[in-house]
């Protein structure tokens, strides 16, 4: 396929691109600066500057464009950016895709969001029938899954991805946890028993593949691993594998005066399972966090 892809230099998005390209597919980055390599060209999402022609050119389109969740601390600006860096571009391809003629729109927008579109679920599982929650995150992944209604109203299927928490060294949740479990003053966060929706990088990539090539599969998919753990147990799994003790718990009040208003959404607990890609029979290369995190580690 030719897939048009906005998000390309992210976390996700590199590895994304070395996948697709591995599988004979080309594309084409969208990035904001003047282009420096034959497969980019310039967009301007927050001012809505998108060449209809590209989007013409495209097959699908993919969409992992956000300022990083946990990158800052929360100022009001920072919420803003967050907000704006995913409904601008959102907004922008949806919108593009939309005043197309019908023959040359894209068979698929495949649009990131998150698992934070649930909110606080305690104990209780979810899977994609269930309404947005309560807080900032879900407040944003309400409004940039919305951004999406456009391209899906013009008739091309739109796959929103939310996204767990990915596995990898180089980053996402495992990144910033490493050096302090190998120092050994790592632990649990506040209490532990928020549940956190993972999945390794692997499966992540498989799972986005897999979306794209099925075209009867449409709408909100949780790309989680299909067996969630609580935080004490992905701290206990995690010190096993570093072979170090974590036996310092982190309290709520130390994250908040940390992490400010991005505190509460660490402690969230959203115990998520993967509904749609169970019934669609998807095979998780690590089905449990034992091997999603050994894979994240030494792959």
């Amino acid at each position: 396929m030719r897939i048009l892809m906005a998000g390309a230099s992210g976390f996700l998005g590199t590895r994304l691109v070395d996948q697709l390209v591995a599988d004979g597919h080309q594309v084409t980055r969208l990035v904001r600066r003047p282009p420096r390599t034959p497969d980019e060209r310039r967009w301007q999402p927050s001012a809505a500057q998108l060449d209809p022609a590209l989007v013409a050119e495209a097959d699908a389109v993919v969409n992992l464009a956000g300022a990083g969740v946990g990158d800052q601390r929360w100022t009001e600006r920072y919420q803003q950016l967050i907000r704006s860096s995913r409904v601008d571009t959102t907004s922008t391809l949806a919108i593009t895709i939309a005043g197309l003629p019908a023959a040359d729109r894209p068979e698929v927008l495949v649009n990131a969001s998150a698992i934070g579109w649930y909110g606080n679920t305690g104990d209780r599982v979810v899977e994609e029938d269930a309404p947005a929650g309560e807080g900032f995150l879900a407040d944003v992944a309400r409004v940039w899954e919305a951004a999406t209604r456009p391209a899906e109203d013009a008739g091309v299927r739109v796959v929103r991805l939310r996204t767990g928490l990915p596995l990898h060294r180089d980053g996402g949740l495992l990144k910033p946890q490493l050096l302090p479990f190998k120092l050994g003053i790592a632990g649990r966060l506040g209490s532990g028993r928020q549940w956190i929706p993972w999945i390794s990088m692997v499966d992540w990539l498989h799972a986005t593949t897999f979306l794209l090539a099925r075209a009867d599969l449409a709408g909100p998919v949780n790309v989680v691993g299909p067996a969630p753990v609580t935080n004490a147990e992905f701290t206990r799994e995690l010190a096993r594998q570093l072979r170090r003790p974590a036996i310092i718990p982190i309290p709520a009040l130390a994250l908040r005066v940390a992490l400010g208003g991005f505190a509460q959404e660490a402690l969230t607990s959203t115990r998520v399972l993967p509904g749609v890609l169970n019934r669609a029979a998807f095979t998780f290369r690590h089905p449990d966090l034992p091997s999603a995190l050994h894979a994240a580690l030494h792959d």
